[in-house]
């Protein structure tokens, strides 16, 4: 699910919530918070797959031009 705040300033970028989701995610896994590994090996790992997958399609569908019709993938 998405977290929306309201005292964070807005991010313009494409997928930025799904950026901040999958952020958040690796950031309170147990595999940052117990283990001690950076975010980028615990994404390695297998950690957070559902939010890094739905980042990925996000991010191809900004290449793909049918997406000017169909919008964006993601949130």
């Amino acid at each position: 699910m998405p977290k929306y705040y309201e005292d964070k300033e807005e991010d313009e970028r494409a997928c930025s919530g799904v950026r901040e989701d999958l952020r958040q995610c690796l950031l309170e896994s147990p595999c940052v918070l117990q283990e001690n590994k950076s975010p980028k090996q615990c994404l390695r790992e297998g950690h957070c797959r559902s939010l890094q997958v739905t980042f990925f399609a996000c991010k191809r569908s900004m290449l793909d031009t049918r997406a000017r019709f169909r919008g964006r993938k993601g949130y």
